[in-house]
């Protein structure tokens, strides 16, 4: 089975915003992980058309922390 470009992006993308977001609200890898995987920002990356899997890990971070801040997001353009 080929994986593809956005897999593999996102084997490296989503434990590095994971231990952002573990650092930054002080929580358990268990509830950080609940909460990514339950985001809309994920959803939305696992979709390849987005190319959100362009963006850098700290990037989608601050797209994280603004959905759960404001419960909006504003998407980058260059998304």
């Amino acid at each position: 089975m080929e994986v593809s470009r956005l897999s593999t992006a996102l084997i490296f993308l989503v434990p590095q915003v994971l231990a952002m977001v573990i650092e930054k609200y002080k929580l358990s890898e268990e509830t950080a992980v609940e909460l990514f995987y339950t985001s809309e920002l994920y959803t939305v990356l696992e979709e390849e058309e987005t190319k959100l899997w362009h963006l850098s890990a700290l990037t989608l971070f601050e797209l994280f922390q603004e959905e759960r801040e404001t419960g909006v997001i504003n998407y980058p353009e260059e998304a």
